[in-house]
């Protein structure tokens, strides 16, 4: 979900949601490495059935991580990815199944952000060579010391697409590893194993949604289990929140700002490349055997109980004296859908709306007074009400205006208070305390003296405002033989972006519009063009979140959102989306995501098409592009200018080069399942529904892969249903609600903080009290 400060916003709205991760760490005895055994009790006091992993959550960080030296090769990406996912295990321990979904080919509407973002990650890295090599020359001519440039080639994320060879030989390694695992392991051998690869269409976390909507829809289906689902995007929350699942949890990795990250140019830590001096290297242990490595701390992790979070919502969400009944089910789908509108995967947010701005909070407020107005609930299994949503988005409209001018207010105080505090920072230390307090060189002769009457002495320094030490002051100069001085040029001195539109003036509309579409705020007819885009984005993406893909096809055809206060009369504006749309085969969406750039992953003649002047789709692959900031103040939080990619130019120039693909180059969409109990002789038919009984009972069909990696892979189908079949975003029949887990006076915030009832899953968990010789030992 393209709100990256959701989870931040959440997590303190929220707080006793989070619980951190109690993880078993291997054991050493005699120089052998003990595993962990992950067939006995969790130690977190919880048991799960099932564990999703949205594997490229995993897969990237494993093969280019930030905070840490790169795999070498691919070999010890794959090790990485092996390590990563055994330590998930060890925390989680499933029961029943392990489920690893790797994004496949994406629906359109995903597409083009994944293009955004392919293009920003090799413009940047052609950008982030030229830095390095002018620096480099800047250096060695100040006689500076860089370590000689190695010939390794730059690893190309852009290979984590579906497609690739990468992802290929990924799928491959996986069913190995899994193989392994389900021998070796004793954690692992009542379970079965679930491998979604690329060349099944479909973004990760959708396909693990649409497993779960399945078989919640089965008479087999327990309403109890307890699903973990693996994954950092704030998406996940929605989703989860989406299946009505009572026992729903999310683990991932706990949040750290401001890690460490070593210099490019010289690899050493402490500073950025455009700061880089040069200097030799520190040898790192007595004989340099940790030259290779940067010390970083390993990341924890933590469970995000989105049982805790309904509790949270069904106390701010419940509302007295409707005109219809309450229901809590329902108010938590309008939650969700409301989320949408402060960004997501698919749609720009509104510009009046901020999450940091309580953009949410603002719109709980206006649902809660509206909704006594709108006679029902906006949504209802995924289906937008688009009357009702009218009403919220001219509550909001009528608020614009002020909240722009609040926004600048905000910035402008923001500013003031930054310039203020780095004056102070500039300025230095005001004195260095003389007399008795004063610093004595360390390994001096004189023996240091002991403090007579300290409390009467620092009284007298508050009193006298510090005017006996007024010789001691030192000066920003001084520092310069004391210290390392801030430098001046930090990013407060940075100039702010140009911002041509305003919004917090008068006539902030016509701006908007001439601006950003290049169209005059009086053309009408374009500005409900663009609110009836949104409105079907609005309903594609709620019907994506419970029901799945409604249209592989349709997507946002412009970079910016519309105004609230332009959501007039959009009741008409939707009636369904196009029937039996497919997915872009693979190599078609790696023409459409990629830039030139990264051509090599595709077939010669293909990769022509980006590069050659007379190709007939050329301008869907600019060297280079602008980034509007929108407002923002990095590039990265702005709005790459891309030139929209036209699907039937797409296929009419790809026509003519499908006859270059050799057998090997091919899609083929498989989706693997393997487990040791299952008796492969049920499998001589060529289609077989799994019996409830032998696979926890999950249902669905079977077939035998006619050219498998290892000899006992099976394919497997999720359930089918007909068209039109609406998944019903209930809690099921039977289903045990965890318990309460917040108190009565729990939701109130008092001068303290925020109260956390409960730090595990465990409520009857006994604290841990020091003893009075523990304290004695602490001091």
């Amino acid at each position: 979900m393209g709100v990256p400060a959701f989870f931040r916003w959440l997590s303190r709205k929220y707080p006793s949601i989070i619980v951190h991760c109690l993880e078993e760490k291997a054991k050493e005895y005699n120089g052998i490495k003990i595993p962990v055994d992950t067939s006995k009790p969790n130690p977190n006091e919880v048991e799960f059935d099932i564990l999703y992993l949205d594997m490229n959550g995993i897969i990237h960080p494993c093969t280019h991580p930030e905070d840490k030296p790169a795999p070498k090769n691919e070999d010890e990406m794959m090790v990485a990815i092996f390590e990563y996912i055994d330590r998930l295990f060890n925390i989680v321990r499933p029961r029943r199944v392990l489920y690893m979904a790797i994004d496949g080919v994406a629906p359109r509407a995903k597409m083009n952000q994944q293009r955004s973002r392919r293009f920003r990650a090799s413009k940047e890295g052609v950008e982030l060579v030229e830095e390095k090599n002018k620096m480099r020359e800047e250096v060695i001519q100040r006689g500076g010391y860089l370590p000689p440039e190695g010939i390794k080639e730059r690893f190309d994320s852009n290979c984590i697409t579906p497609g690739t060879e990468f992802m290929d030989n990924l799928a491959k390694c996986l069913r190995y590893y899994v193989a392994d695992r389900l021998t070796n392991d004793p954690g692992w051998r009542n379970i079965t194993v679930f491998l979604s690869d690329a060349s099944v269409p479909g973004e990760g976390e959708h396909k693990i949604m649409d497993f779960i909507r399945r078989q919640r829809a089965q008479p087999n289906h327990d309403p109890n289990t307890h699903h973990c689902l693996c994954g950092a995007d704030a998406d996940l929350i929605m989703l989860g929140l989406a299946t009505h699942e009572p026992n729903f949890t999310i683990i991932r990795e706990e949040f750290k700002p401001n890690k460490p990250r070593p210099c490019a140019l010289c690899g050493q830590m402490g500073h950025e490349i455009k700061d880089c001096q040069g200097l030799a290297r520190e040898k790192q242990g007595e004989h340099d055997e940790f030259a290779d490595t940067v010390p970083v701390s390993e990341q924890e992790f933590i469970f995000i109980r989105l049982s805790v979070l309904r509790e949270y919502l069904e106390r701010e969400l419940t509302m007295a004296s409707l005109p219809f009944p309450f229901n809590f089910e329902r108010s938590v789908d309008d939650w969700v859908f409301m989320c949408f509108f402060v960004g997501n995967d698919f749609l720009p947010h509104l510009p009046s709306l901020e999450i940091r701005e309580g953009a949410i909070d603002r719109l709980v407020g206006i649902y809660k007074d509206v909704v006594h107005k709108t006679g029902g609930y906006l949504t209802e299994n995924g289906f937008v009400n688009l009357e009702r949503v009218e009403l919220i988005m001219q509550a909001v409209g009528v608020a614009e205006d002020n909240i722009f001018k609040k926004r600048k207010d905000d910035d402008v105080r923001s500013f003031k208070r930054r310039m203020k505090e780095k004056k102070k920072r500039m300025k230095g230390p005001s004195f260095v305390p003389g007399g008795q307090f004063a610093p004595r060189a360390l390994g001096g002769r004189d023996r240091p003296i002991a403090v007579q009457n300290a409390r009467q002495t620092a009284y007298d320094m508050r009193m006298q405002g510090n005017q006996p030490y007024d010789s001691l002051i030192l000066t920003s100069n001084d520092m310069d033989n004391r210290g390392v001085k801030r430098k001046a040029e930090d990013s407060d001195s940075e100039p702010e972006p140009e911002d041509n539109v305003r919004l917090w003036e008068e006539g902030w509309k016509q701006r908007y519009y001439k601006t950003k579409f290049d169209v005059d705020a009086t053309d009408d007819e374009f500005r409900k063009k663009v609110v009836k885009s949104y409105v079907e984005g609005l309903c594609w993406v709620l019907r994506y979140y419970y029901q799945g893909c409604a249209s592989w096809k349709w997507y946002f055809p412009f970079h910016y959102a519309p105004f609230a206060s332009d959501f007039k009369d959009i009741k008409g504006m939707f009636s369904d989306f196009e029937k039996g749309t497919k997915p872009f085969k693979p190599l078609e969406q790696l023409m459409g995501v990629f830039p030139a750039a990264s051509g090599n992953f595709l077939p010669p003649t293909w990769r022509a098409l980006m590069t050659d002047p007379l190709s007939s789709i050329i301008d869907f692959y600019p060297d280079d592009f602008a980034i509007d900031l929108n407002g923002k103040k990095y590039a990265w939080q702005g709005v790459a200018l891309l030139p929209f990619v036209d699907e039937r130019r797409l296929r009419a120039a790809l026509a003519d080069v499908y006859t270059d693909l050799s057998p090997e180059e091919g899609e083929a969409y498989s989706f693997i399942a393997k487990h040791l109990r299952f008796n492969i002789t049920i499998l001589s038919l060529k289609a077989t529904e799994i019996p409830a009984e032998l696979c926890h009972g999950i249902q669905g069909i079977l077939n035998l892969d006619e050219d498998p990696i290892l000899p006992d892979k099976i394919k497997f189908k999720d359930p089918q249903y007909d068209d039109g079949f609406v998944f019903k975003a209930v809690v099921l029949p039977g289903a045990k609600i965890p318990n309460k887990v917040l108190k009565p006076g729990d939701w109130e915030q008092s001068n303290r903080g925020p109260w956390r009832p409960q730090l595990g899953f465990n409520p009857n968990r006994q604290q841990a009290h020091l003893g009075q010789s523990a304290f004695r030992k602490l001091k």
